[in-house]
């Protein structure tokens, strides 16, 4: 089973490794990453009130499959999941869920890398940031593209 899923609404990450799993007798490593909106980048710096994540509906779909089918190709992969979500989000909230299934735990781990390294940086998502002093876009970080870089 691969699923794509943009959606407002939250998710529960162990309730979605779990249905991926179930019933499988081939799956050896189910890898999960859950990305989280954190109040803080940096000691000392403003804290974050909420993040916005906006999307291009149908295009974000599109990319998100895209590179779910790459990670297909390059390990033995038998499922994998991915959840994006949109909408305004505070400190806490979850973001972005990765779940990767495979008979072996190195290709369930690298697919999961690989996939949260491109979504960060291909996947058509904006944030704007809220602060005390103002909002604000997010900008494209240079480590991002150095992480995705590396499966080139």
């Amino acid at each position: 089973m691969f699923t794509v899923r943009i959606q407002a609404q939250d998710f529960d990450a162990a309730a979605e490794a779990a249905a991926l799993a179930r019933g499988r007798t081939d799956i050896g490593a189910v890898v999960t990453f859950a990305g989280l909106c954190r109040a803080q980048d940096a000691p000392g710096g403003a804290p974050l009130i909420a993040l916005t994540l906006e999307h291009y509906p149908g295009m974000a779909e599109e990319e998100i499959g895209r590179l779910m089918e790459q990670a297909r190709a390059r390990w033995p992969l038998v499922g994998a999941t991915v959840i994006h979500r949109y909408g305004r989000m505070v400190p806490g909230d979850n973001i972005v869920l990765v779940v990767t299934a495979s008979a072996h735990r190195a290709a369930a781990f690298e697919a999961a890398e690989f996939l949260m390294d491109w979504l960060k940086t291909r996947a058509p998502f904006w944030k704007m940031e809220e602060r005390d002093d103002g909002k604000g876009w997010v900008a494209a970080k240079d480590e991002d593209d150095a992480a995705a870089e590396r499966w080139a």
